[in-house]
């Protein structure tokens, strides 16, 4: 059954990015002294695809805005399709704008541990190769000594069955990804892969960690 359902969501995955490559392809640079808030600061994970771990960082408290799209490689304005194709060395990953007066860098890597599967190295769930690899890219010292600290009390926790995976790397640039993947879950919630594989990965985020949860997304389904 198991392999049954990694082939349906596979399947359902190949149709959802060949939908995509319809649309105008690009991204853009972006710029953090730009992009921050007054105040603000920035955490940068590669998780698996984008869509899942923007969705779960939108709903918690203290984030001011996340966007999807590609770094970790040295392409300049790499495309969905080099990306998604590992065409590239750039990872999916997530830009998250957060108020570190309400959340703190600390509980964003302990709800980014839980949001993806930290033993499962270049993919997550159906997801399969580098483009999917999970890494923390930190913006400073700081964020480094947290993330490496944070690996390691886990691996000595024996919560996993196997050895931490996820990359720890020093971040370079960020590429926005095209238009059409951001906010993609709360646009296209009828998506077969939003409902087989992201959905359940929020619900997992809001059941462990509720007091996270941003208020006007405390009650959906």
């Amino acid at each position: 059954m198991r392999d049954i359902y990694s082939i349906l969501v596979s399947a359902m995955l190949v149709l959802s990015v060949s939908a995509c490559y319809g649309q105008s392809e690009g991204s853009q640079l972006v710029n953090l002294n730009k992009a921050k808030g007054a105040g603000e600061e920035v955490a940068t994970f590669a998780g698996g695809c984008f869509w899942c771990t923007e969705a779960v960082f939108e709903r918690v408290k203290g984030v001011r805005d996340v966007v999807s799209g590609y770094t970790g490689g040295p392409e300049q304005s790499p495309t969905y399709y080099e990306v998604s194709y590992g065409k590239t060395e750039h990872a999916e990953a997530v830009q998250i704008y957060y108020d570190p007066q309400v959340i703190t860098y600390q509980e964003l890597l302990d709800i980014f541990f839980v949001a993806h599967n930290p033993i499962q190295a270049n993919g997550q769930g159906p997801d399969i190769g580098k483009q999917y690899r999970p890494v923390v890219y930190y913006h400073d010292a700081a964020q480094k000594s947290a993330t490496e600290n944070t690996i390691k009390k886990l691996d000595a926790s024996g919560k996993y069955s196997k050895s931490i995976v996820t990359e720890v790397e020093a971040f370079e640039e960020f590429w926005l990804a095209e238009d059409y993947h951001q906010n993609y879950y709360e646009l296209n919630p009828g998506n077969p892969y939003i409902i087989q594989v992201a959905v359940p990965k929020v619900k997992k985020f809001k059941k462990i960690f509720p007091e996270y949860v941003k208020a006007k997304y405390s009650g959906e389904n």
